[in-house]
C-alpha cells in the first residue's frame, strides 16, 4: 500500500472520537513514524475504503488505528477515524506474528 501523505486531517468529528479512549492526538501520528502494520477494513467500508493500523506509539504502548484516506487539493491525507490502546491478548499476538519489528527497536 502506497502510503505517501502529506499529514492528517482533524476537525471536530475525528478529534472527539478518537480520543474517546484516551489516545492523545500525537500519539495517534506517531504510530506512523514507526514500523506499522496496515490492513484493509472491508467489513466497515461503506462510503469509503477504511483501514486499520496496528503499531506501537511514541509512549511505547500499541495502538489500534482505523482511518481512511482522503485527497485533497493533489494531496492525500490520513483521517483518523477512531483509536484506542491494545488489550493485553492483542498485544502478545502482535508481538508474537511480528517478531522481526520487536527486534529492529
Amino acid at each position: 500500500m502506497n502510503l505517501a501523505v502529506s499529514g492528517f486531517e482533524w476537525d471536530e468529528g475525528n478529534l472527539a472520537k478518537c480520543q474517546t479512549h484516551g489516545v492523545s492526538i500525537a500519539e495517534i501520528e506517531s504510530i506512523f513514524a514507526r514500523p506499522v502494520i496496515i490492513l484493509p477494513d472491508d467489513g466497515h467500508s461503506v462510503v469509503e475504503p477504511r483501514y486499520k493500523a496496528i503499531g506501537e506509539g511514541a509512549t511505547g504502548r500499541k495502538v489500534f488505528l482505523v482511518f481512511a484516506l482522503r485527497e485533497r487539493d493533489g494531496a492525500r491525507f490520513i483521517r483518523p477515524i477512531g483509536a484506542r490502546y491494545m488489550h493485553r491478548k492483542e498485544i502478545d499476538r502482535y508481538e508474537e506474528e511480528n517478531a522481526d519489528l520487536r527486534e529492529r527497536r
